[in-house]
C-alpha cells in the first residue's frame, strides 16, 4: 500500500517536472519569437526598464500608429527632453503627447498606472511595449487591469541580438506563471507618490 503511494507521488512530482519543462521550452521559443510591425491603435504603453523600449516606443508615436503615449515606471529626476534626445527626436514636439508616468515600481503597478491614465483618456485599444522576453507577463497584467481594451504587443528584441540568459528566462517564467495563477494580487506593493499620472 505504502509503496503504491509512494509509486503515485512519484509519478505525479514526475508529471510535474515535465510539464513545467515543456512550458518553460515554450516560453523561451515564445519569447525569442520576432512579431510583424505594430497596428494602428488609440495609444502606446512603455513599460520601462530594459534597452530600446522608450525610444521604440516614442518611433511608434513619431510614425503616427497611435495618438498618445504612456512612459509607465519613470524614474524621478528623467524628463521628456533627456528621452527625446537619446531617441534623436524633437522634444518640442511630443509634450502634449507624451505622459511620464512616475508612480509604477513593478510590472503589476505599470498595469494600475496604465489603468489610471487609460481611465482619464479613454483609448479602446493600446500598443504595448516591452523586451519581448518580458511581453507575456506585461500582457496577463494589463489584461487583468484594461477589460475591454485591446492589446497589441510590440517586443523589443534583447539588445544586441543576444538572447537572455537561462536563469532570466527562467525567473521570468515562474513570475508569468505566479501572474497566471494571480499570485501577484495578494501582495501590496508600495508605490512612488511623485505626482499624479497626466
Amino acid at each position: 500500500m505504502i509503496l503504491r503511494l509512494l509509486r503515485a507521488i512519484a509519478l505525479l512530482l514526475l508529471g510535474a517536472v515535465l510539464a513545467l519543462a515543456g512550458g518553460f521550452a515554450w516560453f523561451a521559443a515564445e519569447a525569442g519569437r520576432a512579431d510583424g510591425p505594430a497596428p494602428q491603435a488609440d495609444a502606446i504603453v512603455v513599460l520601462t526598464g530594459g534597452a530600446d523600449r522608450i525610444e521604440t516606443g516614442l518611433r511608434l508615436l513619431a510614425a503616427s500608429r497611435a495618438r498618445r503615449l504612456l512612459v509607465s515606471g519613470v524614474g524621478a529626476g528623467v524628463e521628456l527632453s533627456d528621452l527625446a534626445r537619446r531617441a534623436g527626436m524633437d522634444p518640442a514636439t511630443l509634450a502634449d503627447r507624451v505622459t511620464l508616468g512616475r508612480s509604477a515600481t513593478s510590472t503589476r503597478t505599470n498595469a494600475t498606472e496604465t489603468a489610471e491614465w487609460v481611465a482619464r483618456h479613454r483609448p479602446g485599444s493600446l500598443i504595448v511595449v516591452t523586451a519581448s522576453f518580458h511581453m507575456r507577463r506585461a500582457l496577463v497584467e494589463l489584461h487583468r487591469a484594461l477589460p475591454g481594451v485591446t492589446l497589441f504587443p510590440a517586443p523589443v528584441p534583447p539588445a544586441g541580438g543576444r538572447a537572455p540568459s537561462l536563469r532570466a528566462l527562467g525567473e521570468e517564467y515562474i513570475k508569468w506563471l505566479a501572474a497566471r495563477a494571480g499570485l501577484t494580487t495578494l501582495a501590496p506593493e508600495p508605490r512612488h507618490a511623485t505626482g499624479p499620472v497626466g
